[in-house]
């Protein structure tokens, strides 16, 4: 029985949680690894044990990559027309919508965020699966091409099987984010989520099963990164790979894809910066930033962790800092009080106040200056308080990313000096222009060095928008765009002399 039974949660997660050890999703069938070792899944809120899970090696990875290809040639999902397969993919969505509630518990078990932003997330799921597969129905597969003397086309195909490997922050966001173009254009998939966070995956396979879609189109291994990721990422028989993760582990990603000759899509990590001039309302402003760097604990790689502040409102804007941080409400996910959640892990809370020890040995001024939560009932949970720093720019806690809700304070005079030290980074992922001068604000945001700019806001997601990132924040294409489609399926030419 797990050990959070003590937790008020529901009949049916108490019912899924008791089927452990959790086993993977292969060929539409529920089996163990082929050695048996299995790791556990920890709610991060009381610090216990959720469930075991088998931990899926190279022997594993190989079946679900072979009967995913078996899948691509013979279970007609390829063939299908887009609309043919709408059917299937909406029905999941509607299965999705139908047990939002069952998937939210699961989700904020399983990271620790409020119980009101796991429910986004899988909302998000839905919309995101619905907006590829009616994208899909529309495009053109078939392009005529004008040229002298010859009849010329090019059809679009997909590629075949597309292995995944998600990170522990969204993990069923990002799921959304990653199969729903792939499934939509006609490939077949294998998800490596998160050892942190996999369970909502795994309940995902139910809602795939009961959806119909064809057996071998989806599979999960669950597991470490040093077994069933690393098998996937070095598996020759895929045809794409998508990573989500940090940058240091996505640069072997890459090069084991490199060795295979298989394109990838990285999306990494960020360090996004927020500019401030002097015109902004300061306490929306203040309010704004403050809810964005503290939304899933801060787990959130493209959030504002740098806030550049006009010198002519920085006094005003750090104390309305120090009164807004103060008050974020930290606790439970199931307490509708809560406003920010545990950090994922006892790994990532020593990184988050790490980063604080070193930032102040550097000289940082803490304006806020966080460190460990204690929240009433739950002694082992991984709360943190969110942190707020200042001081130069050559700070670590100014140039690394964190991980965690401690945004770094910086003065500016003048809009090139902002842009300046915004273009400083090595990232490249996300960052924002806060001012009613709207041409000034289009300026800068076009100046920033980055896949993604937003202006009066931060942590904008709009189906139909590109997102992605530069430099250590990503490359080989970005999500949520009509282009993320087109990266799931292959060109090819077809020619006839006349």
């Amino acid at each position: 029985m797990p050990a959070t039974q003590a937790s008020k949660y529901s009949s049916a997660v108490e019912a899924f949680l008791a089927e452990g050890p959790q086993r993977l999703f292969i060929g539409g069938g529920w089996m163990p690894s082929r050695k048996g070792q299995t790791f556990q899944t920890v709610d991060p809120g009381v610090g216990s044990v959720l469930s075991s899970v088998f931990d899926a090696g190279s022997d594993d990875v190989d079946l679900a990559v072979q009967t995913a290809r078996q899948a691509f040639r013979n279970s007609g999902w390829a063939q299908l027309t887009p609309n043919a397969r709408g059917v299937y993919l909406h029905r999941l969505a509607d299965l999705v919508e139908q047990n939002k509630a069952t998937l939210a518990e699961i989700e904020s078990l399983d990271v620790g965020k409020p119980l009101p932003q796991a429910t986004w997330d899988i909302e998000n799921f839905s919309a995101t699966l619905r907006y590829y597969t009616d994208l899909a129905v529309h495009i053109q597969y078939t392009t005529p091409i004008a040229v002298s003397k010859h009849e010329a086309r090019v059809v679009k195909h997909p590629y075949g099987v597309c292995g995944f490997i998600f990170p522990w922050n969204f993990p069923f966001l990002l799921v959304g984010w990653g199969i729903s173009p792939a499934l939509a254009a006609g490939n077949t998939v294998v998800i490596k989520p998160a050892e942190d966070t996999p369970l909502s995956t795994l309940y995902l396979m139910k809602l795939v099963k009961e959806a119909g879609i064809p057996d071998g189109v989806v599979n999960v291994v669950t597991g470490l990164g040093t077994t069933a990721g690393e098998a996937l990422a070095n598996h020759p028989g895929l045809n794409r790979m998508s990573f989500t993760g940090s940058p240091e582990v996505g640069k072997l990603v890459a090069e084991s894809c490199g060795r295979n000759l298989i394109p990838v899509k990285l999306e990494l990590g960020g360090k996004g910066a927020a500019v401030l001039f002097e015109d902004i309302d300061v306490e929306k402003t203040v309010d704004a930033l403050c809810g964005a760097v503290t939304l899933n604990a801060g787990q959130v790689c493209c959030t504002a962790t740098r806030w550049l502040v006009h010198e002519s409102i920085y006094d005003q804007f750090v104390e309305r800092t120090r009164t807004r941080m103060g008050a974020v409400q930290i606790g439970y996910w199931d307490d509708p009080q809560t406003q920010m959640g545990p950090v994922v892990s006892q790994k990532q809370r020593d990184r988050v106040l790490g980063y604080l020890q070193k930032a102040r040995q550097q000289g940082a001024e803490a304006v806020v200056p966080g460190g460990a939560a204690e929240v009433p009932g739950k002694p082992e949970g991984f709360y943190v308080k969110p942190a707020v720093l200042a001081g130069s720019p050559d700070n670590v806690a100014a140039r690394e990313e964190i991980f965690g809700p401690v945004p770094y304070i910086l003065k500016f005079k003048a809009e090139e000096e902002a842009i300046e030290l915004v273009n400083r980074s090595t990232y490249g992922l996300a960052n924002s222009v806060w001012s009613h001068n709207l041409d000034r604000a289009n300026r800068v945001a076009e100046s920033l060095v980055a896949g993604n700019g937003w202006i009066n806001a931060h942590n904008v997601f709009v189906h139909g928008v590109p997102y992605g990132g530069v430099n250590l924040s990503g490359l080989g294409g970005g999500v949520l765009g009509p282009a993320t489609l087109f990266d799931y399926l292959r060109d090819q030419s077809i020619v006839r002399p006349l």
